[in-house]
């Protein structure tokens, strides 16, 4: 069911996503804001949030609808657990270079493109902005959200970057994320937009699908 939504998020890459797994029945406590006939487990998709050494430090958990084809209809669809901040949901394992961002759709629909880059999904704007860097990280590339809140975070990552001797390289959507450019304009098209932006040693370097 899982893969179910992530395809429905145009992110067809599922296979070697060792950060990421699936429960049938994850337990799920409403809040005000929810009915109170919500139910009190949903199947969802688990990430696990983890420091630069591999090391768990907590969870990500997004509820599905019973379909797989949506976010399960609760206030709350996404929440994370333990200890977020610094830390991150990885695909791949960084070294001189890497790419972040906020959300785990947005991170997938870069691979789409990117199969090979790693990549960190940080799970808000306000834990981007405060990602540790790993030690041998020179050039990191933002994948921006189109927001004010991905402008703060971008912003607050200028300085860290120039105090650390860290090349920050900021890609930016079409649209409000990546994800939705994906859907929108296809993953050729993605390919073509990333490349641009891409700094000429890592467009040799990491291969692209264009769709």
């Amino acid at each position: 069911m899982a893969s179910t939504y992530l395809r429905s998020r145009g992110i067809t890459r599922v296979s070697d996503l060792p950060a990421l797994r699936f429960h049938p029945r994850c337990y799920y406590r409403p809040n005000a804001d929810d009915d109170p006939a919500t139910a009190g487990a949903f199947p969802a998709l688990i990430a696990a949030v983890t420091d630069n050494d591999g090391l768990q430090t907590g969870a990500h958990r997004t509820w599905l609808d019973p379909s797989g084809c949506a976010k399960a209809k609760v206030a709350s669809p996404r929440r994370a657990m333990g200890n977020i901040l610094g830390n991150a949901v990885r695909f791949g394992s960084a070294d001189d270079v890497m790419i972040a961002g906020e959300g785990i759709e947005t991170m997938l629909s870069l691979r789409e493109v990117l199969p090979t880059m790693p990549m960190a999904a940080a799970t808000s704007s306000a834990h981007l902005a405060a990602i540790l860097f790993p030690p041998t990280l020179r050039g990191l590339y933002v994948a921006r959200d189109r927001d004010v809140a991905g402008d703060a975070a971008f912003g607050t990552l200028i300085d860290r970057t120039k105090a650390a001797g860290i090349e920050l390289i900021s890609l930016m959507p079409d649209l409000s994320d990546f994800n939705d450019d994906l859907r929108q304009h296809g993953a050729g098209e993605l390919a073509e937009r990333v490349r641009h932006d891409l700094r000429e040693q890592d467009q040799t370097r990491f291969s692209f699908n264009i769709g």
